[in-house]
């Protein structure tokens, strides 16, 4: 029985364990002394180049005092153009195959989210520009193969996971369905058209692909009961696989949507993701916005918005509670029933990226904050600390593994000066000499980690930094050696 582990294994990239670069091979004192030498790619084996990009990183680097944080920096923010896109024209349009890194397919989520932060920049590099128009065309081909796919392959080549039981066709690398999947495909291209105005990609195929998503947040309300997504998996890992024959824990038709499955592609003890919900809510009335000013189609635009407004009445009656100690919070997961999970998982969306994702919960937003004290508290059975640091984690991982994109997303909404330099020094002391940001590391020691080439997290601790100089400059004029 294979787990997605196992496939990472297999696949020639072995989870890091105590795997150690040629930097930890002395003590601390040692590893700061050490200059600091890039570890991208040698040019001329570079996947993608962007001028805009390389002018960045060395503007960032005169700004960033700290030696080691400007050489993660350098080594993290270019790393999904390094290592991970595969541009090329087809028919004269660009089309753009976004691997995570360790694992050779396109996830939905982690595309967007891999080149999001290079937004700022298409307006200075028209080859970057392009690249991700490509990226935005080869999603929402992927979304009118099935909609309810989180992964998928280059081509027609099969997967590790073609013995799921669930729809599965070549296409396909996994098919675990996620609200977040269909978000941040529309987050892209909202994001992407107003940055440049370029209304190309809103074409057919995106039309079909937008109509494929209302379709599917509809049927995942699951009003009359039914589904036409299962999924079962033969496999040691509980989460893995999903109870009541693919169908889930029942609900009760509140008006929100299912989720199978977390962004963490772990399976949801509750339907209703009340974070992926709250996105849903957002990505419609983007969808709206885009209906109405581009493509023409009021009526779609309307019925997004009527969507959106009864999505986000049922998460108001059902996605929070009044906590004893931090007062109103939204909660993790609920029926309807009245059940409700009290937790916070890393992966984003998650209660704490609700700001970041959406624009309608403010920062400051006085729900958000009681939730945010208690996701980064000992009430969140995913939080954790140790002699290596703090945050929070999840169950994909395990007990104890904190992950570093708790740490960076918790340093995009902090309101406070000295947390984000908290993020900055945990961020910098927990790359066990490597470089780079990992999945997660162990609670005490930081030279255990996992996924030695996770592109999501270089990238957004890139963006990290650059929310940093927008925000506090100041702290990049810090020295974190101590």
């Amino acid at each position: 029985m294979t787990t997605r582990r196992d496939f990472i294994r297999k696949s020639g990239i072995v989870l890091a364990g105590v795997a150690l670069s040629r930097s930890m091979m002395g003590n601390a004192g040692v590893l700061e002394s050490l200059s600091y030498k890039t570890e991208r790619p040698p040019l001329g084996k570079r996947n993608f180049t962007s001028k805009a990009v390389e002018a960045t990183i060395e503007q960032m680097k005169q700004k960033i005092k700290d030696p080691k944080l400007a050489w993660m920096f350098e080594n993290c923010y270019p790393n999904t153009l390094d290592t991970t896109v595969e541009f090329s024209m087809k028919g004269g349009k660009p089309d753009t195959f976004v691997i995570t890194g360790d694992i050779d397919a396109m996830w939905l989520r982690d595309s967007s989210a891999q080149v999001y932060p290079y937004l700022s920049l298409v307006n200075d590099d028209p080859q970057l520009s392009l690249m991700i128009e490509g990226v935005i065309r080869r999603q929402s081909y992927c979304i009118g193969l099935d909609p309810y796919a989180n992964a998928f392959n280059k081509g027609a080549t099969g997967s590790e996971w073609d013995s799921d039981h669930t729809k599965m066709i070549p296409q396909l690398h996994e098919r675990k369905w996620e609200i977040d999947s269909l978000c941040y495909p529309i987050r892209l291209a909202y994001y992407y058209w107003k940055k440049t105005g370029n209304q190309t990609i809103f074409d057919q195929q995106w039309k079909y692909a937008m109509s494929r998503v209302y379709e599917t947040f509809v049927q995942q309300q699951r009003k009359d009961g039914t589904t036409p997504y299962t999924f079962t998996r033969v496999t040691d890992k509980q989460s893995d696989t999903v109870l009541n024959n693919g169908y889930g824990s029942p609900i009760k038709p509140v008006g929100m949507i299912c989720s199978t499955f977390r962004p963490s592609d772990d399976a949801t003890i509750f339907s209703f993701l009340i974070p992926s919900n709250l996105f849903a809510i957002e990505s419609l009335h983007q969808l709206a916005e885009i209906s109405d000013k581009v493509t023409g189609d009021h009526s779609f635009a309307q019925k997004c918005r009527r969507l959106a407004s009864e999505v986000k009445r049922a998460v108001e009656e059902y996605g929070k509670k009044r906590h004893p100690e931090y007062g109103e919070i939204y909660v993790y997961e609920a029926d309807g029933f009245g059940n409700q999970l009290c937790m916070d998982d890393a992966n984003v969306p998650g209660l704490l990226s609700l700001p970041y994702l959406c624009p309608f919960i403010p920062e400051g937003d006085p729900i958000y904050q009681n939730t945010r004290r208690f996701v980064w508290s000992e009430d969140n059975p995913y939080y954790f600390r140790g002699k290596a640091g703090e945050g929070i984690g999840g169950p994909h991982v395990g007990l104890g593994w904190i992950w570093p994109m708790s740490l960076i997303m918790r340093g995009i909404t902090s309101m406070e000066k000295e947390e984000v330099a908290y993020s900055l020094q945990s961020l910098r002391d927990t790359d066990a000499g490597t470089g780079f940001i990992h999945e997660s590391f162990w609670k005490d020691d930081a030279r255990k980690y996992t996924r030695k080439w996770f592109a999501w997290a270089n990238t957004m601790f890139g963006e990290f930094i650059l929310t940093v100089d927008h925000k506090y400059p100041e702290l990049l004029k810090r020295s974190f050696d101590v």
